[in-house]
């Protein structure tokens, strides 16, 4: 029998496949992070399972003792508290090992936290980029808003709620007019999406909110006359055969553009 991956609800618990729901009935055994919450699943639907617990904790020792099982022909049901085991979450481990193993994968898809708060955002675009949790630190944080600044798509990310006034605080010292959305709560009864540019939301979420959160940010402004005029200015330099990243070093020195910024803008 193949490994089972399975979506679960990543709020309402009637947002579940029925394929996901007859894959779990008929498991030998349903791995799950947290047994009580997946409990609490299996219980609304009717459904009697074994459960065993797989979390980042364990994901190895559990990786060892499933394999073995799973070689011999055991139907095994693989769930994470919300959303898609793998991605964001544990499981992507057991994959491999079944794969490598020769054992096949099966995925079950349903509800997703990213693509769902990417349409209620309104920031849709024709390919956005997927974060997964944020870097907690201050200097890592700016790392990333400068590293998008050269990327003209919208951003998915999970952020914790304690670390989300602090995160729009950063976002906002540099780039304050960026569209973002912090969607909260997605299809719970008290779920809420706050539409706004990042100075906006910076200072409605002054204080840690409750829930779940994933932030959506919309496309950077495509920057200033004078950061333009600067592109332009390395592009003349490397066309005249002058390396790239001399070229972005001379032009932020006369014109205290970003280096970085220049170098991978002109890529």
């Amino acid at each position: 029998m193949p490994l089972a991956v399975c979506a679960t609800p990543i709020g309402n618990l009637e947002d579940v496949t029925l394929r996901v729901l007859a894959e779990l009935r008929a498991a030998q055994v349903v791995l799950c992070e947290d047994t009580r919450h997946t409990g609490g699943l299996l219980e609304r639907h009717g459904i009697a399972a074994r459960l065993l617990s797989y979390h980042e904790h364990n994901e190895a020792a559990r990786t060892a003792e499933l394999l073995p099982r799973l070689e011999a022909g055991e139907r095994v049901a693989l769930v994470s508290d919300a959303g898609l085991p793998g991605v964001s979450d544990p499981g992507a481990r057991l994959v491999r090992a079944a794969l490598d193993a020769g054992v096949p994968v099966t995925v079950l898809p349903g509800p997703s936290a990213v693509e769902t708060a990417l349409v209620a955002s309104g920031l849709v675009g024709e390919r956005y980029q997927f974060l997964g949790f944020l870097p907690r630190g201050a200097s890592a944080l700016a790392r990333l808003w400068e590293e998008l600044r050269a990327w003209p798509w919208p951003a998915v990310a999970f952020e914790s709620p304690q670390r989300l006034p602090a995160t729009l605080r950063s976002l906002a010292a540099v780039e304050p007019e960026r569209p973002v959305a912090v969607c909260r709560e997605l299809t719970k009864r008290f779920e809420e999406i706050a539409r706004g540019t990042a100075v906006e939301l910076a200072a409605w979420f002054a204080e840690p909110p409750k829930g779940e959160v994933t932030l959506v940010l919309g496309t950077a402004e495509l920057g200033t006359e004078d950061e333009r005029a600067a592109d332009e200015a390395v592009a003349e330099l490397v066309a005249a055969g002058v390396a790239r990243r001399q070229a972005a070093y001379l032009v932020a020195r006369l014109t205290g553009v970003s280096r970085n910024r220049l170098y991978r803008r002109s890529l």
